[in-house]
């Protein structure tokens, strides 16, 4: 019998992820066909669009701080480190991203594979 429940994970693990058949099973509140997966789908394109924005905003602030920091070299150290961070930040994002998508297709998660072809005019 444990060969038997063995082959039925194998096969189900060559399956395709159904997020759904998960949140259902989970006991996740489906609110009219809306599904946790379908709400993240579409917030997703406009979180890393902000982070985007965020990060140009941030390089901006302190490329301006650099300028008018006149030699004094806190302003200078703190301008370098706003920079910085910006930039670690928007890495960070995009490594988020990347791990994501790369569990998603390890796992057979098709969701995650859509989520930006979606996001076009």
């Amino acid at each position: 019998m444990v060969l038997e429940h063995s082959d039925s994970v194998q096969n189900n693990m060559d399956k395709p992820l159904n997020l759904e058949q998960v949140q259902n099973q989970a006991g996740l509140p489906s609110l009219g066909g809306l599904t946790v997966g379908s709400i993240i789908s579409k917030f997703l394109p406009y979180i890393f669009g902000a982070a985007g924005i965020a990060l140009l905003v941030y390089l901006v602030m302190g490329g301006f701080q650099l300028i008018f920091a006149k030699g004094d070299p806190k302003a200078v150290q703190g301008a370098q480190a706003k920079i910085t961070n910006a930039l670690l930040g928007f890495v960070i994002v995009i490594i988020s991203y990347v791990l994501v998508s790369l569990i998603g297709q390890l796992l057979g998660i098709g969701a995650f594979g859509s989520i930006f072809k979606s996001a076009g005019p």
